[in-house]
């Protein structure tokens, strides 16, 4: 789950620099889940250990991280829904970058929780 932190903190890096260059780079506020991503990647990377004990402590500092960064969200997640029938907001890209952050970090909490659920059956 590591390397999935890592790719993960790089994908929020990519969705990012996508919504900055998008909107014109002129809005600053759109490099925001790349501080996000920037941390995913530094908790892949002390993740990446073979000490299972560091190893659990980072994956659930990150999907915690990750539980909050979808959770804080909720609101574009719902603006993004209005959005798609024809509501009118003065910035959409910041609602759909938002919204595919939130998305993103739902499905990094799910696959998570299911790795979580596979290394306790394995212990079993």
């Amino acid at each position: 789950m590591a390397r999935f932190t890592i790719a993960f903190g790089i994908i929020l890096i990519l969705l990012a620099v996508t919504g900055f260059v998008a909107t014109g780079s002129a809005h600053p506020t759109a490099l925001i889940p790349a501080v996000l991503g920037l941390l995913f990647v530094l908790f892949g990377a002390l993740a990446n250990t073979a000490d299972s004990k560091k190893r659990m402590l980072w994956m659930h500092i990150s999907v915690t991280v990750a539980l909050l960064g979808f959770l804080s969200m909720i609101p574009a997640d719902i603006a993004a829904y209005r959005l798609s029938h024809g509501a009118s907001y003065p910035y959409p890209a910041a609602i759909l970058e938002k919204a595919a952050m939130s998305l993103l970090c739902l499905i990094y909490v799910l696959f998570c929780i299911r790795s979580f659920i596979n290394a306790r059956v394995a212990k079993a």
